[in-house]
């Protein structure tokens, strides 16, 4: 059984910020890519950031590019979210996914087990 869990949200001020951490259990982490979406109150869950398989590559939402790194260590079966210089409009919960294989994507169709989420509050 493949079990997903987030830890390191929290309260932060505008311009702070927070390191988001995604624990993966199961086999062969390293043949599926991982990503990160977030989901604010009345709006649909949105892409934030991607890696593949391998940690290579990398891709980012708009919004996010410059502010927010994900990254992960396969040793560790962990994917993290560095971020940076927050704003009021990152407030979301945060989830993280598995990929259905190690090419990356942006839709929640391309994932197929997602963490319970962590909320991420940003003060302005």
């Amino acid at each position: 059984q493949v079990q997903l869990v987030e830890s390191g949200g929290g309260l932060v001020q505008a311009g702070g910020s927070l390191r988001l951490s995604c624990v993966v259990s199961g086999r062969s982490f390293s043949s599926y890519a991982m990503g990160w979406f977030r989901q604010a109150p009345g709006k649909e869950r949105e892409f934030v950031a991607v890696v593949t398989g391998n940690g290579g590559s990398t891709y980012y939402a708009d919004s996010v590019k410059g502010r927010l790194t994900i990254s992960r260590d396969n040793a560790k079966n962990t994917v993290y979210l560095q971020m940076n210089s927050l704003k009021s409009e990152d407030t979301a919960v945060y989830y993280c996914a598995r990929g259905r294989s190690v090419i990356p994507g942006a839709s929640t169709n391309q994932y197929d087990y997602w963490g319970q989420g962590t909320q991420v509050t940003v003060s302005s």
